[in-house]
């Protein structure tokens, strides 16, 4: 098996990697900070030589884009695309591609590396994607006019949005790519113990400080990630959205057709410079 993942270097992205890495052939790690991807590979002593370390700043769609065409001449297939990395911003920040970074750290980021990594998914016997999105997405507010919220943008209405996007992406993945043997799956990890929404301010702060008790530790948290990415697809469901290993209901707005067509027709067009090659 051969599994691509960002976010790997603490959370719940790290302990998929330890649980993941004696089942694979080869792992990829796609990162922001080499430095502690490479101390992990160190804390895998049985596994280190089938780990390699990408350079991959999701905030940076030049930045997935050498990724994903580093990851291509590295393998010519690959079995499983975990997008697990995230983030929770506390105020508005535009990224030097014009983009609002919680949206793009969270989705476009994700949406151009599985978009350039199609190849080598489809090239296999069938291969799985799988979206970490969050129960926050019962709390999407959609305003069809302003996807990335640059007009009226809160920090925790822009992060349930774009768990909500993480569902439409999902669905749309699962609608257009089964033919191809693809399937896609999103999960909710749980409320995890960790340095996940430390910038935060305002109620969500609060709200986050009111639920440390009651937290997962990230073990715990990346279980349902490490089942999806490990079971025989035959026994998931495509474009499920999965809680603690099962399949859960989501908000009503995750199956809307109209939704994911204009997430999806917007999101081609952001990142159609970086296609014009291909």
């Amino acid at each position: 098996m051969k599994i691509a993942i960002t976010g790997a270097t603490s959370g719940i992205g790290k302990e998929k990697v330890k649980a993941l890495a004696p089942l694979c052939e080869q792992m990829f790690l796609l990162v922001r900070d080499e430095g502690k991807a490479k101390d992990l590979i160190q804390s895998l002593p049985s596994h280190q030589e089938k780990i390699s370390v990408i350079y991959c700043d999701l905030s940076d769609l030049s930045s997935v884009a050498n990724a994903a065409s580093t990851l291509s001449h590295k393998t010519d297939q690959l079995d499983v695309l975990i997008n697990n990395a995230g983030g929770i911003f506390p105020e508005k920040s535009i990224t030097t591609d014009g983009h609002e970074l919680t949206f793009c750290v969270n989705h476009l980021g994700h949406f151009l590396l599985t978009y350039l990594t199609l190849p080598l998914l489809i090239s296999g016997n069938g291969a799985k994607i799988i979206n970490v999105s969050s129960e926050a997405h019962k709390a999407a507010n959609i305003n069809q006019n302003d996807l990335e919220l640059k007009n009226d943008f809160s920090s925790f209405k822009a992060y349930a949005n774009v768990k909500l996007y993480n569902l439409l992406f999902t669905k749309s993945l699962a609608e257009k790519f089964s033919d191809k043997k693809i399937e896609a799956y999103a999960l909710h990890p749980g409320v995890v113990n960790t340095n996940f929404g430390t910038q935060s301010k305002g109620i969500f702060k609060f709200l986050l400080f009111l639920a440390k008790p009651f937290m997962i530790g990230p073990k715990k948290g990346a279980q349902t990630g490490i089942y999806l990415a490990s079971a025989q697809m035959h026994s998931l469901s495509n474009g499920g959205y999965y809680k603690k290993r099962k399949l859960a209901k989501a908000k009503k707005d995750a199956s809307s057709k109209k939704l994911r067509d204009l997430l999806w027709q917007y999101s081609i067009a952001q990142i159609q410079p970086f296609l014009e090659n291909k």
